[in-house]
């Protein structure tokens, strides 16, 4: 039944220019992925019938998959099937699919197809206060592989969520929500979507929704971003996540992973606390891998202090180059001063000049300068396939006396003191901590872009300011800034 709707969505996908398809956000789920994916559930055995909700359905490969795996329940005889899909260029191909499987099923099914706007559709619905539908449809199962595509912040789909939404968001977050707003309670969800929302400050209010009106039982990652989907050019970092309606937090989750979307014969599998996966007040989702990663999230989390904390900040670049062409300089001049790019950074040290092009700006704009004094620069962006995520490098105001000010290009971030200028000891001691292949570990455990946010380096749990100077004085003693001396002198006070 499968291989015949992936048949003729391959031929969906075969006429249809990847540019139409990408407009829409439509990338489609392969029958291995699809097979997982039904088969997390936990079918009931004393249920006779289940209500199937599949949103943005596509060809209708999840929900095939789906009534698939129904078909082995023996107690289920009845399935009622409700597909979202409002691209009128594929509604053919999906009733043509759903007809098939209907025909093909040994089992009672019905089948409704709403060709309308998924969110918007139910916005009275999801937002009871305005005087909606009291009793809306609620569905056993959940499946879904939303479309990625980012909408302007006042887009309709936006405004139906404003709860969930901060700035311009993305449409598969919101079908994750209304995904899990349409669940029973005890209902469960599987959706494959991006990684993305497991943290930052973008996506704070979907985690508070989502992790407190559900629970998260099950995620598979997958080692490989680039084959998750077939005949697909996706760089997103995907997951796979299932999600139980429920006010009740397990005690433990599962996280699976395989190299890619066609080899889920060959899983590694582990058992997780719950709250070493999601935790504090921002719901953030950390993506361990195996018992290393767990240990290193139990040490850092004897650290009961962030940067704020003990007065210091992490702050992104102040300079958005391209918009201010004008004020930039190849060369110095008089009233010029430095600008500092992510190329500055070498081997634990911040270098200047360097003989790159716009290494000086000349403006009197303030948003554009801040204080010659002691940073730790660290690098905002980094490649997929790079060692470290966290590179940094010290930067001291004395190698550079005849400037007062200076600046930094928006690809950088910088920790500052919030109230005075920090000790040399102190940024010494910050290298210490982001250089160490620990921090490293736990950020990567903590966010799967290859982009470091401020948000959540202020977030993270870092020793007392003595325990860092301390640190600092040991790092500059010994003169050696490699990512071993690091994790050795970090070693003596996180155990």
């Amino acid at each position: 039944m499968l291989e015949k709707i992936i048949e003729t969505t391959n031929q969906y996908i075969a006429a249809m220019p990847k540019s139409r398809r990408k407009k829409y956000g439509q990338f489609f789920t392969s029958k291995e992925t699809a097979r997982f994916m039904a088969s997390l559930y936990a079918i009931p055995c004393d249920k006779t019938a289940v209500t199937v909700l599949d949103a943005g359905a596509g060809s209708g490969i999840l929900s095939c998959a789906l009534i698939e795996r129904l078909e082995q329940a023996d107690s289920v005889q009845t399935i009622e099937l409700t597909c979202y899909e409002n691209d009128a260029a594929i509604l053919d191909v999906l009733e043509k699919n759903l007809h098939t499987v209907q025909a093909s099923s040994k089992k009672n099914i019905a089948i409704h197809i709403i060709k309308d706007n998924y969110i918007t559709s139910q916005y009275l619905d999801f937002n009871t206060m305005l005087g909606g539908n009291p009793a809306p449809k609620k569905y056993d199962f959940v499946i879904g592989n939303p479309p990625y595509m980012k909408i302007p912040k006042d887009a309709p789909e936006a405004a139906a969520m404003p709860e969930i939404c901060y700035g311009a968001p993305n449409l598969y977050f919101l079908f994750a929500a209304m995904g899990l707003f349409n669940l029973h309670d005890n209902g469960e969800m599987v959706y494959i979507i991006p990684r993305s929302w497991t943290s930052g400050a973008y996506f704070r209010r979907f985690r508070q929704y989502f992790l407190t009106e559900g629970k998260l039982t099950h995620i598979h990652l997958f080692a490989s971003r680039d084959k998750v989907f077939d005949k697909e050019d996706v760089l997103q970092e995907t997951i796979i996540i299932k999600l139980k309606k429920t006010d009740k937090t397990p005690e433990k989750i599962t996280i699976t992973s395989s190299q890619s979307n066609n080899d889920f014969d060959n899983l590694t599998a582990l058992t997780v606390p719950y709250n070493r996966v999601v935790s504090g007040s921002d719901c953030y989702v950390y993506l361990v891998t195996d018992e290393k990663d767990i240990a290193g999230l139990e040490r850092l989390r004897r650290f009961d202090k962030t940067l704020p904390d003990i007065g210091l900040k992490m702050k992104t670049g102040l300079t958005v180059d391209f918009r201010n062409r004008e004020a930039l300089r190849d060369d110095a001049e008089e009233g010029a001063i430095p600008l500092f790019y992510a190329q500055h950074i070498k081997q634990g040290e911040v270098l200047f000049p360097i003989k790159k092009e716009h290494e000086f700006v000349v403006t009197d704009q303030k948003g554009l300068m801040q204080d010659n004094r002691n940073y730790l620069f660290v690098k905002r962006f980094t490649a997929k396939e790079e060692h470290r995520r966290l590179q940094c490098g010290i930067y001291l105001s004395r190698k550079y006396p005849q400037y007062k000010k200076i600046s930094t290009q928006n690809k950088i971030n910088f920790i500052d003191g919030l109230q005075a200028e920090m000790s040399e000891c102190l940024v010494y001691g910050l290298y210490v901590i982001f250089n160490s292949t620990l921090y490293d570990a736990y950020y990567r455990a903590l966010n799967g872009s290859t982009q470091v946010n401020s948000t959540e380096i202020n977030a993270m749990p870092v020793p007392d300011l003595k325990i860092i100077q301390e640190m600092g004085r040991k790092l500059m003693k010994s003169k050696d800034m490699s990512e071993n001396n690091c994790n050795m002198i970090l070693e003596r006070y996180c155990g």
